[in-house]
């Protein structure tokens, strides 16, 4: 089941939704072989009573493992690594839920760790620092840690330079109102509004782009 779509903010896009590599079983996996072999050896003994003896107390094992087993899948089911376009969600638990989310603004660093045979299986963990009192946040047995990482940064650089570009327009909107209001005839105003936008441009509020698109607007004035 994909991550809740409802649970987004406003025009917020899903790049990433990711449930715990495989790996995350592998407690599952090693106890479940010794045990499988142990009932195998037991199905194996000739004396029917012995037979008998052996396999009631693993066969009560057996079960308990598959409920456990049973358990951490609906775990897994239920747990989501998500990036979106504004911030990185962890959900898990099926009963007693739990969450983190960092916005991409609050993430500092971002680490991974992969062990030799994590690295050839594709798994490994993710670390993310982030500003606040939760500092590091650890995810483990993240699907391509590697690739995960690098998404996050895309984003994280996709949402500053969008940021910047509403922060920009916003700017030069508040500019070109002022500029609107002025009085048309008079030609003496036209320089200082250049200038104006100029000093608006080096401080980086503006772009090149709009300052040379208001200065052809104010010289067709004059």
């Amino acid at each position: 089941m994909p991550y809740p779509r409802h649970l987004l903010n406003e025009g917020e896009q899903i790049s990433l939704d990711l449930r715990p590599h495989w790996w995350f079983f592998s407690r599952h996996i090693l106890t479940g072989i010794p045990l499988f072999i142990a009932l195998i050896a037991a199905t194996q003994i000739e004396d029917d009573t012995l037979s008998k003896v052996a396999l009631w107390p693993l066969g009560i094992i057996a079960i308990v493992w598959a409920g456990w087993l049973f358990v951490k899948f609906l775990e897994w089911t239920r747990t989501h690594f998500v990036v979106t376009t504004d911030r990185v969600i962890f959900r898990t638990g099926v009963i007693a839920r739990h969450g983190v989310e960092i916005p991409h603004e609050r993430i500092n660093n971002i680490n991974f760790n992969q062990k030799i045979f994590e690295r050839m299986i594709g798994a490994g963990d993710l670390e993310i620092e982030s500003a606040g009192k939760d500092g590091v946040s650890t995810f483990e047995n993240v699907r391509h840690p590697d690739g995960v990482q690098q998404e996050i940064y895309r984003q994280m650089e996709l949402n500053a330079t969008r940021d910047a570009g509403v922060g920009a327009s916003a700017v030069a909107d508040a500019v070109s109102a002022r500029v609107g209001a002025a009085p048309a005839s008079p030609s003496a105003g036209i320089p200082e509004q250049i200038a104006q936008l100029a000093r608006l441009r080096d401080q980086g509020h503006i772009t090149e782009e709009e300052f040379q698109r208001k200065k052809t607007e104010l010289l067709s004035r004059m």
